[in-house]
């Protein structure tokens, strides 16, 4: 508003006449007090409202409590066969009142809708009117100023004032329909959180706090003692616990009705909740920037850079959330306590500057700014609050230094992508496009979320112009330098005006011309592509004709020549040169014969090959292309054709080609399927593979050797699963398993779960898991959509860089089927599979030392578990053989450390005795008696971690145990006796803090008192590092509570941190 006022006080009034400036002053004062009446009278609405709705919620308990009463007199009338008399006269008497209340009662909620929908009417209406009369105002004002000439300004600023006052109000209409819409249902969370990748290198753990009764991820790093500092937070740590959280704070967790209603009253001009639409063709506001030509004369709209309200913020020491007063203003951030402290001194500051970053949570109402000094972890009170905040924070940013604001990128695979120069009415902005499927999308940077804007390409005109400026200064401005090298398309969506790309070099613009011609679907209008392309084009002209002559054309067909230019049309030099290079290891792949010295070979040319594929994606379109080629009308009977078959076999169920390179591999795939030969069977299997591949999504790593080798020894059409695996459970014995190149492991446990009868994993508790390259005592938990063929791939890969050839195609990936955490309801519905395999795992941690049990019990349960395990003991000369075997397998190990011969002879004796006692035994009654001893103890099935409590912990024990099961974390000393227990209602913040664990709680002071103290606990963990928490949800029986990652996983090794680099492994 502030260029406004200057040109309005510089606006010099003609002797005699009318000061309208003085009238557009007193104008904006009326619409000003418009405004607050405004929104006094929303204030009011909400309070009528809010009252209404209570009443109305009594009157439905109250109705339901005497219909319940009814009923149960009904039943005791039934139960005791009473006569009639005068009993049941009065009963019914009775009857008849309790049915008149609850017809009153109906009546009364009725009358109360029905005045609840005439407030908002009237609402409604008045709102309209002030509507009207803010029309009528801003239209007599510019009709007087355009008498003197002045209209352009002043309209401006009515058109400002009145969108904001109707935004205001529209917004608040909204929250009222919300707030007699919602269900009384609670939420519904995902059924599983985000799949996270295990990285060798440099692991960073994570940090999550607990917002509206889920864990929520504030950081991906681990917090530093510094963030979120400020002198509130600067006290003794001894003030820090014992701060008070309030009893009174309840009814305005983030995300409420009253947080929305507060949140819409702190902010200065509330979001229409339609902002961020992406139906039109700008789904947020584009801001202009200034023209490349010098006759730009438009006045541009100056984006909102000051902004105050509500936020949470988190503290420095104790990682809790304190409500806090937010103001914006030139370009720094002050926050207080209150709005009523602002004239005091600020509890803090940020500075924001050019190396300022906004990086979002994992929630929707969370964002970390990261400052040069401190990063602040912020969480707003509902997630239109939030974008609120974030576009303020970006306009001060790109005001600034127009630094890119990093965000999240989305999943959607697009076609091409790249830095453009976008020129629309003569204003010109370098923006990064993106076309997915027949969409063109625009974004401030690579990294935004949410476009800028988008275009409709499908019968859009696309065509090349010559140039699109008037003179190299207009390039220059551009920021890219293009000069009178550039090249120019336009782009003309029907019912639009033309958009124009400036793009730097000739090979970009072929490029986008190409696919933005097929995305409009007018490649055939004009000759756009390669020749290969065109060709491929003509045949989808005519829908694959199988008499055309064009699948005979010398471009289509194999040639033994090579390839002097690549297939397809690619955006740089690079990609062209590197298109050359992958038509030279398919040449050698196919052209060498397999045999048994060469297989290696094979396999790394085939894993380097696509590896640039998946790396490049634009090259996948170039891979298939040469592929196609390479078989069509090639000689029959050839090694080489069968292997490049093969090749393209592998190729099919890692990543599929886009537009119209896929209804091509279609449609050769189904003139060559035919099951009598031994190309047809290859065609076949690529069929299924491309729709596994469709349904399931493309692959994120290269084919394991295993993989390669299984499609080079057999023809995979004689199996509809054309690769298997053992999977190991924890009694010794395997089950193998076949998959395709697109199963998951949720399809993968699905057929092992039917095969040795075990209920689905969500029901029975049991994952998957795999072993560590490493060769260290280490477990990886696997989610149910990743593929099996990339866990595969990328432990291989992690072997061989851990050990260079040591181990190379001697040792594969261990997958072992086991509980992952037990929790009570599970029990109900067990399988005998199941309870003999967790007596088996239970029976693994009482050996590790993970469970506790003295030294006669241990004795007992090793028994059972050796009765389960073998036959009975009978005197001969095996049996002290079978006794060593069944205490070294079941019995603690702890307790033999020190036995001397004598001793451990003396057990042997006592098991024996022992086992004795068990004859007649069935193996399943050995394991019903095992768990109903095991789960004796209040912590069965929990995960149990080695940690040391640091300063500032509470605990005083050196070394403990820290428990984790579905009633919350547990702390126990050394000897496994419980110190203390923290419910997951208590958890506020948990993750890495430096290279340590951090769990902030609160616990109520005094028994009976409202008081609660914040406390941080902080665990040492085994060295190097707290590896990355998995994901488990933890639900509490009759609550609704589901709470995320607090399963803490084992501890990496120091040798993997330095050894292997950057390796990603599925692992939760």
């Amino acid at each position: 508003m502030q260029p406004l006022a200057t040109e309005a006080d510089a606006y010099t009034p003609i002797p005699g006449s009318v000061d309208w400036q003085k009238h557009c002053v007193a104008l904006e004062m009326q619409l000003l007090r418009f405004r607050l009446q405004a929104g006094k009278i929303r204030e009011l609405l909400a309070e009528k409202m809010q009252e209404l709705e209570q009443r109305v919620t009594e009157s439905d308990q109250r109705a339901e409590s005497a219909e319940k009463q009814v009923h149960v007199m009904e039943e005791k009338l039934k139960s005791a066969n009473i006569q009639p008399g005068e009993s049941e006269n009065s009963l019914y008497r009775r009857y008849q009142e309790l049915t008149n209340q609850v017809q009153e009662k109906d009546a009364v909620i009725k009358r109360l809708e029905v005045q609840l929908e005439k407030q908002i009417l009237v609402r409604a209406q008045e709102a309209k009117i002030i509507e009207e009369k803010a029309a009528k105002i801003k239209n007599w004002v510019t009709f007087k100023l355009r008498e003197v000439g002045s209209n352009t300004v002043c309209s401006f600023v009515v058109t400002i004032l009145t969108h904001r006052y109707n935004y205001h109000l529209a917004f608040s209409l909204y929250h009222i329909h919300l707030m007699f819409s919602a269900g009384s249902s609670l939420p519904q969370y995902p059924a599983t959180g985000p799949f996270t990748h295990l990285i060798y290198k440099n692991i960073s753990v994570p940090v999550y706090t607990t917002l509206k009764g889920k864990a929520t991820q504030i950081s991906s790093a681990p917090l530093l003692d510094d963030d979120s500092g400020s002198e509130d937070d600067s006290g003794s740590l001894a003030s820090l616990r014992t701060s008070t959280l309030g009893p009174d704070r309840k009814g305005s967790t983030p995300g409420s009705p009253r947080a929305v209603k507060r949140g819409d009253s702190e902010s200065d001009y509330a979001i229409p909740p339609d902002a961020y639409s992406l139906d039109s063709d700008y789904s947020e506001p584009e801001h202009k920037v200034q023209r490349t030509s010098s006759y730009s004369l438009d006045v541009p709209i100056q984006e909102m850079l000051e902004k105050s309200g509500y936020l949470l913020k988190m503290g420095s020491q104790v990682k809790a959330w304190k409500r806090r007063w937010f103001i914006l203003r030139n370009g720094e951030i002050l926050y207080y306590k209150s709005p009523s402290d602002v004239i005091r001194k600020p509890q803090g500051q940020m500075e924001l500057n050019s190396s300022c970053r906004i990086v979002r949570g994992e929630g929707a109402q969370t964002f970390q700014l990261i400052t040069e000094k401190k990063t602040f972890y912020l969480t707003a009170d509902s997630p239109n609050i939030l974008e609120e905040w974030i576009r303020v924070l970006q306009n001060i940013l790109k005001v600034q230094a127009s630094s890119p604001v990093p965000m999240e990128t989305t999943a959607a695979k697009p076609t091409v992508r790249g830095w453009l120069t976008k020129v629309k009415h003569g204003h010109s902005k370098l923006v990064w496009c993106s076309l997915v499927s027949k969409v063109f999308y625009y974004y401030r940077n690579q990294d935004d979320k949410l476009p800028l804007g988008q275009l409709r390409m499908r019968e859009a005109a696309v065509e090349e112009v010559d140039r699109s400026c008037d003179s190299d200064e207009d390039y220059e401005a551009s920021g890219r330098g293009f000069l009178s090298s550039h090249c120019t398309l336009v782009v003309h969506p029907r019912e639009q005006s033309p958009t124009y790309l400036l793009i730097g070099t000739k090979q970009e613009k072929d490029t986008w011309l190409y696919h933005l011609a097929v995305a409009a679907g007018s490649s055939a209008s004009f000759k756009v592509g390669t020749e290969y392309e065109q060709l491929v084009g003509k045949l989808l002209d005519i829908e694959g004709d199988p008499d055309s002559a064009l699948w005979r054309s010398e471009a289509l067909c194999f040639c033994k020549d090579g390839l002097r230019s690549p297939l397809t049309t690619l955006p740089s030099e690079a990609l062209q040169t590197e298109a050359l290079k992958l038509f030279k290891s398919c040449q050698l792949f196919i052209n060498v014969l397999v045999e048994s010295p060469s297989i290696d070979y094979h396999t790394s040319l085939a894993q380097n090959a696509l590896q640039v594929c998946l790396t490049h994606s634009e090259l996948q379109n170039e891979m298939y292309c040469q592929l196609i080629k390479q078989t069509n009308r090639r000689t029959p009977h050839n090694y080489s054709l069968t292997q490049c078959w093969q090749l393209l076999s592998v190729c099919v169920a890692l990543f599929l080609p886009q537009q119209h390179f896929l209804w091509y591999l279609r449609q050769y795939l189904q003139r060559h399927a035919d099951p009598r030969s031994e190309v047809g069977k290859y065609a076949v299997y690529c069929q299924r593979s491309v729709e596994r591949t469709l349904q399931n999504g493309e692959r994120e790593a290269k084919p394991s050797r295993m993989e390669i080798l299984s499609i080079l020894l057999r023809n995979p059409y004689h199996h509809s699963l054309p690769f298997s695996i053992p999977v190991h459970f924890m009694n010794n014995t395997y089950q193998v398993v076949g998959f395709d190149g697109s199963t998951t492991v949720d399809e993968f446990l699905s057929t092992l779960t039917q095969r040795v009868g075990m209920r689905k994993p969500h029901l029975s508790g049991f994952a998957l898991f795999t072993d560590d390259p490493s060769g260290k005592d280490l477990e990886h938990c696997l989610q149910p959509s990743v593929k099996i063929c990339d866990v595969i791939s990328k432990w291989e890969q992690a072997l061989k860089e851990l050990h260079p050839g040591k181990y190379e195609g001697t040792r594969i990936v261990r997958l072992t089927y086991k509980s992952r955490l037990c929790f009570r309801a599970q029990a109900k519905g067990e399988t005998d599979r199941e309870r003999l395999l967790l007596a088996y795992q239970v029976n693994d941690e009482v050996h590790q030392g993970h469970f506790p049990v003295n030294k006669e019990l241990a004795l007992e349960v090793a028994a059972l578990m050796a009765q389960v395990g073998s036959a009975l003991v009978r005197r001969g000369p095996k049996t002290q053989q079978i006794l060593v075997q069944a205490l070294e397998r079941f019995y603690p190990k702890r307790y033999k450390q020190d036995c001397t011969m004598d001793q451990f002879r003396d057990l042997s004796e006592r098991l024996a005795t022992k086992w004795s006692v068990l004859r007649g035994c069935s193996a399943s009654e050995c394991v019903r008696i095992y768990l109903t001893v095991a789960r004796k103890w209040p912590l069965f099935g929990a995960k149990l971690f080695s940690a040391k409590p640091i300063p500032p912990s509470s605990v005083e024990q050196s070394q403990v145990w820290l428990a984790v099961n579905e009633d919350g974390l547990c702390v126990l000393d050394y000897t496994m006796h419980l110190l203390v227990m923290y419910s997951y209602q208590s958890v506020i913040t948990f993750g890495g803090c430096r290279d340590d664990l951090m769990v902030v709680v609160s616990q109520t002071k005094e028994q009976g008192g409202g008081k609660k103290s914040v406390e941080k606990l902080v665990f040492a963990m085994a060295k190097p590092k707290v590896r990355l928490p998995s994901l488990q949800y933890v639900l509490t029986q009759g609550k609704a509570i589901q709470i995320e990652y607090i399963l803490f996983h084992s501890i990496m090794n120091t040798n993997i941190n330095t050894t292997c680099n950057n390796f990603k492994y599925f692992t939760e």
